[in-house]
């Protein structure tokens, strides 16, 4: 999990992904339409990728894509999409610096 950290310690929003994932691709282009810029790793194109994905896993995160806003967990797609539903992922954009307003 340190590297996991690592990796998203500086970073605004990252996305855990995997190329083929529809929900992966969801939740990018909801952060793309926001004009957020999420670094992005595609777990099934990386060296380590499988690593990472494990790592991700025992912190109880077993789906992808897996998404940490600010450097902390929030989850995968279902709780960004309930986030915005709720009206409440704009606002933790802007308090992590993603997005201007």
């Amino acid at each position: 999990m340190d590297r996991v950290n690592m990796m998203v310690s500086d970073r605004p929003v990252v996305i855990f992904s995997k190329s083929s994932c529809i929900l992966s691709h969801t939740v990018k282009s909801l952060f793309n339409d926001f004009g957020v810029n999420p670094t992005v790793y595609e777990l099934d194109e990386i060296a380590r990728g499988r690593e990472i994905e494990q790592a991700l896993s025992g912190v109880g995160c077993s789906t992808m894509p897996t998404v940490f806003i600010g450097g902390e967990l929030v989850g995968g797609a279902n709780e960004i999409m309930s986030l915005q539903l709720k009206r409440v992922l704009k606002p933790m954009l802007i308090r992590a610096g993603a997005l201007w307003v």
